[in-house]
């Protein structure tokens, strides 16, 4: 399944992408012409109301489905299992264990199958597992359901990424990265008011509040998950909200944005995929990923334990747990604007993590019956960390070509904040509230090596670019470019990109 196709065979001196993309003159990416900037926009414009609506509420169920344990748990979920701080931390730890496993192959597999089958599957799938969740009676009987949960939602995020780079050049990917994601904190916001009203369904059926929680949320996903079938594309060839013209201008923008345009099918090679784990701007893209992760979900799953800590009663703490992360939704979105605006990836993700440090350390500092800082210093905390991943993914999807290299590059990064997400499942037990001390060192720490790490990417992306711009003749010397016959040097510069992919010359790493 090729995702786009050129309109002609030349490609002798098709630019690399930073050329068509990230240099100051990119007016070969936008033509001066108003009525087709006006068209340009009107096409963007229907993408982002048919694609980015679909896949954020995939994103947002997923997060709903996940990060539901922690209101359930207030609201008497433990209790009622009678489960210990141990056996809770590992029914969370179990759901990360399949995901982390998932992540690559599923990315794998999207092309090959089709996101329009992939994506819808694994939501309705998962909306069956949740709702059965409510279910269940012991301790074994919910760990099955996490660690299938896992294993099914695994897919679904790094998918996501992969499935906009169809559709979005490098420089806008982040700002739609950060649509889908911010519906991450808006779930977070919602669950607490969901959890509110759900749990006035206590004895209904004979079931607790807590599991009317997994019921009702599981059943819903489901729904949106047949309903899915319907609505998403699967490359914007089969848009049937684009006619034939705004395509045409899709598929022109992808073109100028992509070094080379594939006219055979990409094969699949493990040299691909190796190649991905041996880049040092992914490895430490890795790092600052698993400990922007370790932050990001001890946040999502144990935000309400945190409020209920504080001294509200379990109700209160449904409603107190939804403004900070209605804070993060409005940063997430403000700072994905900045990023896309400016291209700056790796000091966005900077600026988050010292939002993020800050909120860290009033909570550290603040004395025990100061509640209202506390609880304030949430504000900050969460909307630091829930606006890292965004940039990060953002400069991993840009930095890595082709196909599969970048698909096994963004899954990467996923593993990695799912690795965080099994650290921050034993850092908050109710033993250690209302201080919590332990768990807010560390993520100041992660916070600190989150600045650290990207800094150090970007001192290495900046002399790779040198170094590549330098030892030009020496990476293309085995590709006969300049030959008379435009075909052959066509041909060859195809299979130069397919085997260098982003160390080639003329692809420049973004900031």
């Amino acid at each position: 399944m090729a995702i786009f196709r050129p309109n002609s065979a030349g490609g002798g001196d098709r630019k690399g992408p930073n050329e068509a993309h990230y240099t100051k003159d990119d007016s070969n990416s936008e033509s001066t012409d108003p009525s087709d900037v006006l068209a340009e926009r009107e096409a963007v414009w229907r993408l982002d109301l048919a694609v980015i609506p679909i896949v954020s509420l995939f994103y947002f169920l997923s997060f709903l489905d996940r990060a539901n344990l922690g209101n359930a748990r207030v609201a008497g979920l433990q209790k009622g299992l009678g489960l210990s701080e141990f056996q809770y931390s590992m029914a969370l730890t179990t759901t990360y264990i399949p995901y982390i496993a998932a992540e690559i192959p599923a990315n794998l597999f999207l092309k090959k199958i089709g996101p329009h089958i992939i994506l819808p599957t694994i939501v309705a799938i998962w909306g069956i597992i949740t709702a059965c969740q409510g279910l269940v009676t012991s301790y074994a009987g919910l760990v099955a359901a996490r660690f299938f949960l896992g294993l099914v939602e695994g897919g679904m995020f790094p998918g996501i990424v992969l499935y906009l780079s169809y559709f979005y050049t490098r420089r806008e990917l982040q700002l739609r990265i950060a649509l889908f994601f911010s519906s991450a904190s808006l779930s977070g916001a919602f669950s607490g008011l969901l959890a509110y009203g759900l749990i006035r369904l206590d004895g209904v059926g004979g079931r607790p509040g807590w599991a009317w929680i997994f019921i009702v949320e599981g059943l819903f996903t489901f729904v949106c998950g047949v309903l899915g079938y319907f609505i998403i594309p699967s490359t914007p060839a089969s848009a049937r909200f684009l006619n034939s013209e705004q395509k045409r201008i899709i598929f022109r923008r992808l073109a100028q944005d992509q070094p080379t345009t594939m006219d055979n099918e990409e094969v699949f090679s493990w040299s691909e995929v190796l190649a991905s784990f041996k880049s040092l701007h992914v490895q430490l893209n890795f790092v600052a990923l698993f400990m922007s992760g370790t932050s990001l979900y001890s946040l999502a799953y144990f935000q309400p334990t945190i409020v209920n800590s504080l001294g509200y009663s379990t109700s209160r703490t449904q409603l107190m747990s939804v403004p900070p992360f209605a804070s993060a939704f409005v940063v997430m979105l403000a700072t994905a604007y900045l990023s896309d605006r400016y291209r700056a990836r790796g000091i966005t993700a900077c600026g988050c993590a010292v939002i993020a440090l800050i909120g860290f350390i009033m909570f550290f500092c603040s004395k025990p019956n100061q509640h209202k800082l506390k609880y304030g210093s949430l504000f900050l905390s969460v909307a630091g960390v829930y606006s890292i991943p965004p940039p990060l993914s953002a400069w991993q999807a840009n930095n890595s070509f082709c196909h599969y290299r970048k698909a096994v590059s963004i899954a990467l990064g996923f593993v990695a904040t799912n690795l965080g997400g099994v650290l921050s499942t034993w850092m908050f037990p109710k033993r250690d509230g209302p201080e919590y001390r332990m768990a807010t060192i560390i993520n100041m720490t992660f916070s600190v090596g989150t600045v650290v790490f990207a800094i150090l990417n970007l001192c290495w992306l900046r002399y790779a670019n040198v170094r590549k711009k330098t030892r030009r003749d020496k990476l293309l010397q085995n590709y006969q470019l300049n030959l008379a016959d435009p075909q052959i040097s066509h041909t060859e510069n195809i299979r130069a990109w397919h085997e260098l992919g982003d160390q080639h010359p003329d692809f420049k790493y973004a900031y």
